[in-house]
């Protein structure tokens, strides 16, 4: 800035002289001369700012605060984030709670199946089980094709695995076969109880 000053001091002090063409009655100023003060009006001139100035000014200007075109939307920019994570948030509890309605109906449905299951044993009591391990095979399996499935399968889990394959032996097929699934559901119920 006193630079700036000086050479337009010098400059004013010397433009009379010039002017006047250095006393020479308007000859040419001197070459040298005009070089001499055209390399000081450049020195002094205000310079554009490099690169690295300008990033080292802006730096220095987050430093020192916001500032600019930043200062004016910083608060709207915080809102619409704000905004946004208040949207994620939401949707990401309504993926909690779907999740754990499903749960609950799942939960629901497995305490569903374990009533099923004790009900089915509670069918098969023990003196109707001894009775049928007492009986021949063929009337036993007579008997037994005649009744529900569920009653039926329930009374064969519970006889010795010699009478039960007896008593399937002396039924039809597909009866047998039935009532074989039934069993197998049984005790694929009973393992997943115990684990």
């Amino acid at each position: 800035m006193t630079r700036t000053l000086l050479t337009l001091l010098l400059l004013g002090l010397a433009a009379p002289a010039l002017a006047a063409g250095d006393g020479h009655g308007g000859a040419a100023s001197d070459p040298a001369k005009d070089a001499a003060m055209r390399a000081i009006a450049a020195r002094d001139a205000p310079k554009e700012p490099t690169a690295q100035e300008f990033v080292a000014a802006r730096d220095s200007g987050r430093d020192s605060g916001k500032t600019g075109y930043c200062a004016t939307i910083a608060d709207a920019a915080a809102d619409a984030r704000y905004a946004w994570q208040k949207e994620q948030l939401a949707a990401l509890e309504k993926q909690v709670e779907e999740r754990i309605r499903r749960l609950e109906e799942k939960r629901a449905e497995y305490e569903a199946v374990v009533q099923r299951r004790k009900e089915f044993l509670a069918k098969a009591e023990d003196g109707v089980v001894a009775v049928y391990a007492k009986m021949r095979a063929d009337a036993a399996a007579l008997q037994l094709s005649n009744m529900p499935e569920d009653a039926a399968a329930a009374i064969l889990v519970k006889l010795n695995a010699r009478t039960a394959s007896a008593v399937l032996a002396e039924m039809e097929a597909s009866r047998a076969a039935a009532l074989a699934r039934k069993m197998a559901e049984a005790g694929r119920r009973k393992d997943n109880e115990r684990s």
